[in-house]
Formats: C-alpha cells, sequence, structure tokens
C-alpha cells in the first residue's frame, strides 16, 4: 500500500521485518511517538503509529530577562529542551478596522487574546521557553503576559524599534538561539501536537521542518513541492510560475528551524551579511536591509534534501482578513479548532475514487480524461466544514499492469486536487492500492502481481489510515460506487454508503456523492 502525498509522513522510520502482531505498544518516556513501519508478506507498506504522552519533570530557573521555571524534557535518555520564537510584530494592516489600539495577537476570541491561547497550548505540550519579537504597539503585548509567569512559562521580549523584514530579528537574535527552534505567527490559531511534529523533524535530521497541509485556496496560496519522502523539491511563492496541476500542499505558518539555516541565509550568495546590518540602510540602494523568511531563507532551501514537510490535517489558520477571523471565530467556539488536534479520536469519510469523485471511463490511463462528476467539489466542501476528515482510498491496478507509471499516477492526483482546489474544496488524505492478482499482462510488474491486503474489498487501506489520523472507524463512513467498497468499509468496521443503485449491505444511497453526503451530514 502507498501514500500520496497527503496525511502523515511516514517513509524512511524504522524498518522491522515482522507482522502486525509482532509488533506491541512499548510505554516510552515524555512526548517520545514512536513510528515502526513494516512490510507484510504481500509488500504492503503499513506504518504502525503509537503516541505516548508524558509530563516532563524536569525544571529550573533559566536566567536572563524576565526569568521564571521552565521545563526541559528527555528523548531516550537525552535532555532536550527547545525554544519557542513567536512573531507578534506585525501591522495587521488588514484587520485596521478591529486592531486600531491593539496588535493583531490581541484581538480576543472568547474574550481571550489570539496569542494567549497560542502560549496556553504551548505550555501544556511543555514548550514553555519562549521568545516573542515585538514592535507595533509592542508594549500591549508586553504588559499583558509580562514575564509569563502567570501562565507558567519564562517570556522574553525582543522590541523591534526598526522594521527588520520577518525574519530579521531572528537574525539579530541569532546568538541566543543555539539549538533548533520552533517558530510561529503570533496571530494564528491552531491546535497541533508538536511533540509529534518535533519527532519527524528529529528523525529527519532536518535543517527545516514546515507544517504543511492542504487548504481552500490553494489557487493563490504559496505552494511546497515534496517528493516521496516529504523533501521539499521547490517552494512556490504567490508570485511564481506555478505548473498546470498542483499538489494542495500549503506552508501554515508553523516551523522547526535549526539556527544552521540562519548562519546559511548570512553567508549567502557571496555577500556575507552580519546581524549588525540588518536595519542599517544599503550604501548601494539607501533602502534598510530587511530579512524575508520565505524568499530568504527557506526558499533556499528547496531541493537540497534538507527541508521536510510535515503533512496534517490539523487545524492551523491565521485571521489575515475580517472574513477569516469571523470564520476562525466560529470554529473555535464550535470546537472544531480543538477537536483536529491527531491526540483525539478523529472522524472520516472515505471516498473511492472513480465513479465517485470523477466520471467513470474504465480503468483511466489519460490525464485529459479524469473529470469530476457535477457536484462533487460542493459535496467534498460540506465534508471540509463538518469535522470529518476526507480521505480518497482507491485501487489503482493501472500500475502492476504497466499501463500507468506512480509519477503519471501521481500527476492525475495532483489534477484532482487542483481541480477540487479551485472550488474551495480540499482532500486530508489520499491512498491507492497499486497491486493487481492476475498475471499475463504485457509490460506487467512483476513484483505488484500479488494478493495484497490493501485492495478493496479488503480494508487494508482504511486500516493505514485508521492508524495515520487516530481514526475511529465505528464512527465513520466508506462511500463508493460499488460493492467493493462497501465491502472494505464493512470489514473495516465503518458504516457504508452506495453511490447509484445496488443492494450490497450498505447502510444508505444516493444518486451521487452530493447525495450522499447531505444524507450523512443531516
Amino acid at each position: 500500500m502507498f501514500h500520496g502525498d497527503n496525511g502523515i509522513r511516514t517513509r524512511d522510520l524504522c524498518v522491522a521485518n515482522a507482522t502486525l502482531s509482532q509488533l506491541s505498544y512499548v510505554p516510552l518516556p515524555d512526548y517520545y511517538n514512536t513510528i515502526f513501519l513494516f512490510f507484510n508478506q504481500n509488500f504492503c507498506v503499513s506504518p504502525f503509529i503509537f503516541f505516548c504522552r508524558k509530563r516532563s519533570v524536569f525544571a529550573e530557573y533559566f536566567s536572563g530577562v524576565r526569568s521564571v521555571p521552565g521545563t526541559r524534557s528527555y528523548v531516550k535518555g537525552t535532555m532536550r529542551e527547545m525554544k519557542t520564537v513567536i512573531m507578534a510584530g506585525g501591522l495587521g494592516s488588514r484587520l485596521a478596522s478591529m486592531t486600531a489600539d491593539m496588535p493583531k495577537p490581541m484581538i480576543p476570541i472568547g474574550g481571550k487574546p489570539v496569542l494567549e491561547y497560542e502560549i496556553e497550548s504551548l505550555r501544556d505540550q511543555g514548550f514553555t521557553d519562549l521568545l516573542i519579537t515585538v514592535s507595533y504597539l509592542g508594549n500591549v503585548i508586553m504588559d499583558h503576559f509580562g514575564d509569563g509567569s502567570k501562565l507558567g512559562v519564562h517570556i522574553t521580549y525582543y522590541n523591534e524599534e526598526t522594521p527588520l523584514g520577518n525574519a530579521g530579528a531572528l537574525l539579530k537574535l541569532r546568538n541566543s538561539l543555539t539549538e533548533d527552534f520552533l517558530l510561529l505567527n503570533g496571530d494564528a490559531i491552531f491546535d497541533v501536537d508538536l511533540n509529534r511534529m518535533v519527532k519527524f523533524h528529529q528523525e529527519r535530521h532536518a535543517l527545516v521542518t514546515l507544517f504543511t497541509h492542504p487548504n481552500s485556496h490553494p489557487y493563490d496560496s504559496g505552494l511546497l513541492v515534496a517528493d516521496e519522502n516529504g523533501a521539499v523539491l521547490s517552494w512556490l511563492a504567490k508570485e511564481d510560475e506555478r505548473p498546470k496541476y498542483y499538489k494542495n500542499r500549503v506552508n501554515a505558518g508553523i516551523h522547526i528551524i535549526s539556527p544552521k539555516a540562519l548562519d546559511m541565509a548570512l553567508a549567502k550568495n557571496g555577500a556575507p551579511l552580519t546581524a549588525e546590518m540588518i536595519g542599517t540602510k544599503d550604501a548601494q540602494t539607501g533602502k534598510v536591509i530587511k530579512i524575508d523568511l520565505d524568499r530568504q531563507i527557506l526558499k533556499p532551501l528547496s531541493g537540497t534534501g534538507q527541508m521536510f514537510c510535515y503533512d496534517s490535517p490539523e487545524y492551523v489558520k491565521d485571521m489575515g482578513t475580517p472574513e477569516r477571523f469571523l470564520a476562525v471565530t466560529e470554529d473555535f467556539l464550535q470546537g472544531r479548532v480543538q477537536a483536529k488536534n491527531l491526540r483525539n479520536s478523529q472522524r472520516a469519510i472515505f471516498l473511492d475514487r472513480d465513479g465517485t469523485i470523477n466520471v467513470m471511463k474504465g480503468f483511466l490511463r489519460d490525464i485529459e480524461e479524469f473529470e469530476l462528476l457535477p457536484l462533487v467539489a460542493e459535496a467534498i466542501r460540506k465534508i471540509n466544514a463538518s469535522g470529518y476528515l476526507c480521505i480518497v482510498a482507491t485501487n489503482q491496478p493501472v500500475i502492476a499492469r504497466g499501463e500507468v507509471t506512480v509519477p503519471q499516477l501521481a500527476q492525475i492526483h495532483n489534477k484532482m486536487e487542483t481541480l477540487l482546489g479551485l472550488e474551495g474544496a480540499y482532500i486530508d488524505g489520499l491512498y491507492y492500492c497499486p497491486h493487481h492478482p492476475h498475471k499475463g499482462y504485457a509490460g506487467e510488474v512483476p513484483e505488484l502481481k500479488i494478493d495484497c491486503a490493501c485492495r478493496k474489498p479488503k480494508p487494508g487501506m482504511l486500516l493505514q489510515a485508521a492508524q495515520d489520523f487516530h481514526i475511529d472507524l465505528a464512527e465513520s463512513w466508506m462511500v463508493g460506487d460499488g460493492e467493493n467498497d462497501i465491502l472494505a468499509g464493512k470489514a473495516a468496521g465503518c458504516r457504508t454508503a452506495l453511490v447509484g443503485h445496488g443492494a450490497f449491505g450498505q447502510d444508505l444511497s444516493g444518486e451521487s456523492l452530493a447525495d450522499v453526503v447531505e444524507k450523512i451530514l443531516g
């Protein structure tokens, strides 16, 4: 079984020659998350994931500005402390009507500043050593939070008196950033299992790890293109030319960064900068020297194998416009923000592809033949808004038969994501089975001509997704247009829905995906 690029990356991890029954839960210290990847006898890749959470118990007093008790955590007996830098100095010009007398991170939701929710989430996960960069009305932030002791954290501040760009302060603070650090925007609402992301970062020995997810407007967002292991190949800014079809993968603004990446930014282009030069006027242009995080620090790491995407469906949204602020507020008050954290059990609506999402044209081999069915994007938008994860699970025997290559299939799926994105819809995960049990086709791939555990009507793809996304299958649905979809859903313990006609023991039926989704959501 092979992952599509959405969902949690699980490649290049610990490979064990074992069966599922030979793996067991093992209690581990602190926030240590372990992923076992094993191959069964049919060569189906199956990540087996579990999480162990335990509070860090180490604490000491830190020296420095406004010092208060902080925490350190241990991984495999090695002490690890990760500082968090929160960028809270933006003007918030697009929210001027709401922020005339306060910086954007201090806008209240439910009677509490957005930044306070961030700090509480960090604290609850053991991240208590915080450095907040402030500028516009920074005194409002500093007066409200003080040294952080009232919230159980340690806060220091960097007051950016001269605008330095959104990353200039990082280079000014380079001597204080001696280890990998977490970097957040101060105006975002999120609820993310950050320790899971840290573990991902450490496993890959990455210089930078980016929290990435699909969104409802990829057409006007910066996009990341990654290889099958999650290593970033290219960074497409909004102004960059992009391919006709692309994967809906957007940087959400949560980063883990090695200070080595800052050193590389200072030293690049044969004209080294110094921290002291940032904020001064360039002798040739007369302009103030500023540093842009995306363009000058992160984007140059594309293609180096040192920057990775951490794909997750967890909730991360900024409040850049009044419309987005209202939407985020509604999500927060309705509990959707907290519910998407992968520490919590998730519900999913699994979708077959051919005949459910796109027009059935036999074994689809030509990307030009891929066409969304009517009202599919509207139906998936409703799934996105409902709190259910939307995950595609599709048999693709054309791979084993040698009729379509893996890169060609990826392009077909990119077209699907592009078309959905143009209508404000997205999928949270994609799984496909490349196997086929029958031999004798010209050009077939012998190692894929097997009776596997992932080809529907077997439930392997759904079971793997349940492991990856912490899905409660009994609270989830499998939707498809054929008997194999219904049987796979029932075998996984899901409720089932048929698009079209037939009696296969499904819980409900509908004329289209839109009809079925309406019945499921009520």
